[in-house]
């Protein structure tokens, strides 16, 4: 299933850029106590929602575009692939993610994580 989330924030894409285009900076993202990032893989560690791993595919900072699928993961998922970009807009910013999940039945849940992730990272933008 494919899921997008997009959303506007009264921030420049560079100030966006600057805190989810760094791999191992995971402040804005609920749930996660640490993640340790070796250059190509990120490892979170979720509490009560366990482990979950990530491969970087891509990281370009010129169109501010971030890849990236999760090989392993609690969660019973069959697969898993995303991609976020920040598009200047206006007097801000337009965050635009999607993903791509098997198995269907994980859609909402992944959809909820990406809508609280925006929601914490328009928190740590605003304490800067």
């Amino acid at each position: 299933m494919d899921i997008k989330v997009e959303r506007h924030f009264a921030f420049s894409a560079e100030q966006i850029w600057a805190i989810v285009g760094d791999p191992a900076r995971v402040d804005w993202v609920p749930g996660v106590d640490s993640c340790v990032f070796d250059g190509e893989v990120r490892a979170f560690s979720m509490g009560e929602a366990g482990a979950l791993k990530e491969r970087i595919l891509r990281r370009d900072p010129a169109t501010r575009t971030l890849e990236y699928t999760v090989i392993e993961s609690a969660m019973p998922l069959e697969h898993h692939h995303a991609a976020l970009c920040i598009e200047p807009e206006g007097d801000g910013a337009r965050f635009i993610w999607k993903t791509s999940v098997k198995p269907d039945q994980v859609a909402p849940f992944i959809k909820r994580s990406m809508n609280g992730a925006l929601d914490q990272l328009e928190n740590v933008l605003a304490a800067q």
